[in-house]
């Protein structure tokens, strides 16, 4: 198997950072995700609040990958596995926050994964890259739109 692990710290609120999570639609807002993609998604919440069971279908350039949410504490943890992913198999990962000291939230960002021939070569160290982008985006735009 192979794995990411990353650790973002932000000034915001663990409900801000929550509320980012489960709506699909903010992902590329501040995600390194280009799009939602609404036609190869299923169960979304129209409210933004999507449950366990839900497909949430991102575009990043060519590249659709479909997450199935398997797991949801408000506000502290959101699991989910691939549902469709090329470059990927047996997908499985956490985000899991906890409150600071003061006000602000721990995001905690890991997964692990298997993939074959090349990928094997590249994938651990794009996708280690790709995934700090992705915490450091959601710490950053939490702070921005925080009460």
């Amino acid at each position: 198997m192979q794995r990411y692990d990353v650790t973002v710290t932000t000034a915001a609120p663990p409900e801000t950072v929550w509320k980012l999570l489960v709506d699909a639609t903010s992902w590329p807002l501040w995600s390194k995700v280009d799009s939602l993609d609404t036609a190869r998604s299923e169960g979304l919440d129209p409210d933004g609040d999507d449950g366990v069971g839900a497909v949430r279908a991102f575009r990043t350039g060519r590249v659709v990958t479909g997450e199935r949410l398997t797991e949801k504490v408000e506000p502290s943890l959101l699991g989910y596995e691939d549902a469709f992913n090329t470059p990927m198999h047996n997908y499985r990962a956490r985000i899991e926050l906890k409150p600071t000291a003061g006000s602000g939230t721990v995001i905690h960002w890991h997964g692990e994964y298997e993939t074959s021939g090349l990928k094997r070569l590249f994938l651990p160290r794009y996708l280690q890259k790709f995934m700090q982008g992705m915490a450091e985006g959601l710490a950053r735009h939490a702070e921005v739109i925080a009460p």
